[in-house]
């Protein structure tokens, strides 16, 4: 029986998958498609994590996508609103009528004869398809399994131990004594909001994260939403807020002690004199090293200054019966810890790939502009930016993954691969991000260079030129494997 055949098939239906679709149907009309998804609900992020708080940590006049204005008051918004703004995206253009549900790829090989990926889909329903190009929208964690460390003497807790990216449903916290490890985005969302009920919530971290407060609703924003059409509004306040981030990151690597000191005063005038800021909110690496943490109107300080969280820098000894003795001798007595230590990352979606029978190693491949890979044709994948909203990238991928698309149909060729002509280009790590969850995985993630278009460039600006501006056909990508002529038909 033969497989389903489709123009695209796009992998992952969170954020970046909805985002991808939307564009396909604009840019590329006709083309025929399908949205593989391993879980059974659209949102990814948004519907995968459910612990108390969960929120955006950056702003959703950049998170969200160029094409439909945020209309909410919240710029920080909390996640059902975010994944609210996904699925009416999907309703309204139509998106969800093309997903498949508990599809999840675990395999895709490359025909240059057929220029095809045949795909393999596993799940409830296993299942073959093909198409002429591959895009992950994935992300780039595993969604089966968030990074816990070997605690020593964990098995003897009597209490309950749950990690963020698997809340239980329901879990009663009220009036119990709460240990959250972790000192990241995670950590500083679940530490206020779980301190509303619980009798004490300390954030146990081996050492600082740099903590920003900033108001949750963008009074400027919302004004300005008064006054003018939405659209355009809302394209004001992004790129407003996109050169201002801009701005503050290129500073923040020029004179990085100003802006440490200035992120640490910050904190020092939320908490006041005495309280101990150089021990717990001033980190050993300097600002943007680690992406930003972000508090919407200064949460966390508010509980830290009420009593009802606490903040602990030490390292962990071994679990107890009744909770964790510290390095230094003293004893978190706790009813819950909460694992926030980050996450497991997994390259290419977790999608094992081969092209014409050989094996696809991601680490060993260079990254073509962020979103393709030297010698694998037709395939992209959807990933963020580390220092601003992720959608602002994928925004700008999925726009040139619709031009690389256009430009075959209209030359008549099949099949687009990135080719790497300087053999003896130094390699640098796709991520220059020193974040544990980074570190321990950026092996396996593909390569990155030191020349166009072979480097990342972690800027809005220079890639708005690069992927939606520059010429389609640039040397490194090499098109081919034109349309097979037509034989006669026999009169």
């Amino acid at each position: 029986m033969a497989s389903e055949h489709f123009d695209v098939l796009i992998v992952g239906a969170g954020l970046s998958g909805i985002g991808a679709a939307v564009h396909l149907q604009t840019n590329c009309p006709g083309r025929t498609y399908a949205i593989l998804e391993g879980r059974a609900a659209t949102g990814g992020t948004w519907d995968l994590f459910r612990y108390p708080g969960i929120r955006s940590d950056s702003d959703m006049y950049t998170l969200g996508y160029a094409f439909k204005p945020w209309t909410e008051a919240k710029a920080i918004a909390d996640g059902p609103s975010i994944l609210r703004y996904v699925r009416d995206t999907a309703r309204d253009h139509g998106i969800d009528k093309h997903i498949r549900f508990d599809s999840k790829v675990v395999g895709a090989s490359w025909s240059t004869r057929d220029a095809a990926w045949t795909v393999e889909i596993a799940g409830e329903h296993p299942a073959t398809l093909t198409c002429n190009f591959l895009f992950l929208c994935g992300g780039y964690y595993d969604y089966d399994q968030g990074y816990t460390p070997d605690f020593p003497g964990a098995e003897r807790f009597k209490g309950r131990t749950v990690h963020p990216q698997h809340w239980p449903e329901n879990l009663d916290y009220a009036g119990k004594r709460v240990v959250v490890i972790g000192s990241g985005a995670t950590a500083v969302t679940l530490v206020p909001e779980m301190a509303k009920t619980a009798a004490k919530v300390t954030m146990l971290q081996r050492s600082p994260t740099y903590v920003v407060s900033r108001p949750a609703e963008d009074a400027f924003a919302n004004a300005l939403r008064k006054r003018l059409p939405a659209k355009l509004a809302y394209m004001l306040i992004r790129w407003r807020n996109v050169l201002m981030g801009m701005y503050f990151f290129n500073y923040t690597r020029k004179k990085p002690q100003v802006v440490k000191d200035r992120l640490i005063g910050m904190v020092r005038d939320q908490l006041g004199p005495d309280y101990d800021v150089a021990t717990h909110f001033t980190p050993r690496y300097n600002p943007w090293d680690q992406r930003l943490c972000l508090v919407p109107d200064a949460d966390l300080f508010e509980a830290i200054k009420t009593g009802r969280a606490e903040v602990v820098t030490d390292q962990i000894d071994t679990f107890t019966e009744t909770g964790i003795l510290l390095k230094s001798g003293q004893t978190l007595e706790a009813d819950i810890i909460v694992t926030a230590t980050g996450l497991n990352l997994k390259p290419m979606n977790g999608v094992a790939l081969t092209v014409d029978g050989e094996t696809i190693e991601p680490g060993k491949v260079f990254s073509y502009k962020g979103m393709m890979y030297s010698g694998v044709p037709n395939l992209a994948t959807s990933f963020g930016y580390t220092n601003a909203s992720w959608t602002l990238k994928c925004d700008l991928t999925c726009g040139y993954v619709c031009r690389l698309l256009n430009h075959m149909q209209k030359t008549g060729l099949r099949q687009c691969t990135p080719r790497l002509a300087d053999a003896n280009m130094a390699e640098q790590p796709w991520l220059d991000f020193s974040s544990g969850y980074v570190q321990r995985s950026i092996g396996a993630f593909p390569k990155q260079g030191t020349k166009a278009p072979w480097k990342l460039h972690q800027n809005y600006a220079l890639d708005l030129m690069n992927l939606k501006y520059s010429a389609i056909d640039d040397g490194a990508m090499v098109f081919s494997n034109p349309v097979p002529a037509r034989e006669p038909v026999a009169a």
